[in-house]
């Protein structure tokens, strides 16, 4: 029973924390989605051309899988925004830089490239 009750405090406490951690845009606009494409061909901030092909992008790389059909490769949004927060943590010896663990980009900007990427 202890076991069971440890468990779901700390189920409780990553679903909660994870909810605070992803404070998603309430409606995307297209606004939204053009500031996160400019930040996400920006090199001095998203720079996903560096490694990624990506529709309108000139000069991509191919380094990383293409950005196409992003909601049937992530399903669940959460796990895309992980990913692009800090990549390190599904695999160690990754490529991509942790936008949002060494602070490349802010909360915002992460959440206005995630909403552009997600759009793909």
């Amino acid at each position: 029973m202890k076991k069971l009750t440890v468990r779901l405090i700390v189920t409780m406490a990553t679903m909660i924390t994870s909810m605070m951690a992803f404070p998603a845009l309430a409606e995307v606009t297209e606004a939204d989605l053009a500031k996160g494409k400019m930040l996400s061909f920006e090199r001095k901030k998203g720079n996903c051309l560096a490694c990624h092909i990506v529709a309108e992008g000139a000069l991509p790389g191919n380094a990383a899988p293409p950005l196409i059909a992003m909601k049937a490769r992530f399903p669940d949004k959460k796990v895309l925004r992980e990913q692009i927060y800090d990549a390190r943590i599904k695999n160690s010896n990754t490529l991509m830089p942790p936008f949002g663990a060494h602070e490349i980009l802010t909360e915002k900007e992460l959440d206005l490239v995630l909403e552009y990427i997600y759009s793909l």
